[in-house]
């Protein structure tokens, strides 16, 4: 008994925790880490109130949820008993993103119907603020039985994330180190861009040059315009590097390149009123693909990372548990844009 008592003491100073949500979360932990099986007896009523000092009514709303949940059950006139070792049946994710773009919305729909158990999915964003995501973790840490995280590049991160357990956290999206073994799938920005470059390299070369938007306050990741000025340098590309679109700036002649979808469709949208033709009179290259990137203008070549597969590989471990470590393959995707 001593075991789960602890195991809902360790949740007391988690910010915003109800006293009733720390009993839930703390017998979850207990069965979670194996400290109590299935057909076990849970603590009496009067005992918690000893030992813990909650409130009678707090004791049986926290057992009246493990209840309706299916994990415990209750026998007349004996006790609570653990009636499943399978919490992920009604499992808790805290999912944690940048913003809802696109290609994370392919994420999260994916992530979900992967799963394929009922779950409650509660998403955060923290659009690339440390402060927001220090925020979001304090509140959420201790509230659920998972957390999937795409951390920020920032040396604060490290720190903020440390305060989750290893043994319930999937870093996602981007790899940022932390101290400790922990779970991974991410893709990876330098090589990949740079490969993604260098195949280009005849087509790029049939135009007079070269134009990248970066915005260096902005999410994108540092080690896609480094690998673009090496690309530039190393195969003799006439480059401009530029911090953002002007509408209807755009040039014959030029390829463009961008990562912000928002300055993709403005590009698009100068090009169809010049009558500029996409793959002849200019070049568009955007970063991270998605449906309508397919579909638009005869097609807008693209390099990406799978989200549908990160989002199944991140769904098998929730349900698993099985520890993995997995930089998901970028893949350049040749349309007539370029």
């Amino acid at each position: 008994m001593q075991d789960i008592y602890e195991q809902i003491r360790e949740l007391e100073n988690i910010q915003g925790l109800s006293k009733h949500e720390q009993l839930v979360q703390g017998i979850i932990n207990a069965i979670n880490d194996k400290l109590i099986q299935r057909g076990d007896m849970l603590p009496s009523v009067n005992n918690l109130i000893k030992e813990l000092g909650f409130a009678r009514e707090t004791i049986a709303k926290g057992y009246k949820e493990l209840v309706s949940r299916g994990i415990v059950e209750s026998k007349n006139r004996i006790g609570f008993y653990v009636s499943t070792e399978n919490t992920e049946n009604n499992l808790r994710i805290a999912l944690v993103i940048f913003a809802f773009d696109s290609f994370q919305e392919v994420f999260f729909k994916t992530f979900r119907d992967s799963l394929g158990t009922p779950a409650t999915i509660d998403i955060y964003f923290h659009h690339n603020n440390i402060d927001v995501l220090e925020s979001i973790i304090a509140n959420v840490k201790g509230r659920y039985g998972m957390y999937v995280v795409a951390p920020i590049p920032h040396k604060r991160t490290a720190g903020i994330l440390a305060t989750l357990p290893l043994n319930k956290f999937l870093m996602i999206d981007r790899y940022q180190p932390l101290d400790g073994d922990f779970s991974y799938i991410v893709q990876e920005f330098g090589k990949s861009s740079y490969a993604a470059f260098s195949k280009l390299a005849p087509a790029i070369r049939k135009f007079k040059g070269m134009i990248h938007y970066h915005r260096p306050a902005s999410d994108t990741p540092i080690e896609i315009i480094e690998a673009y000025k090496k690309f530039v340098k190393d195969f003799n590309i006439k480059s401009l590097i530029r911090t953002e679109y002007i509408p209807g700036s755009i040039e014959k002649g030029y390829v463009y390149f961008t990562i912000n979808n928002a300055e993709l469709w403005e590009m698009l949208k100068d090009a169809k009123a010049k009558g500029f033709r996409l793959g002849k009179d200019v070049g568009i290259l955007s970063h991270n693909d998605e449906v309508v990137k397919e579909i638009i203008f005869d097609g807008i070549t693209t390099y990406s990372t799978d989200f549908s597969k990160m989002a199944e590989k991140a769904a098998e471990f929730v349900l698993t548990r099985e520890k993995i470590q997995e930089i998901i393959p970028t893949v350049l995707l040749r349309r007539g844009s370029l």
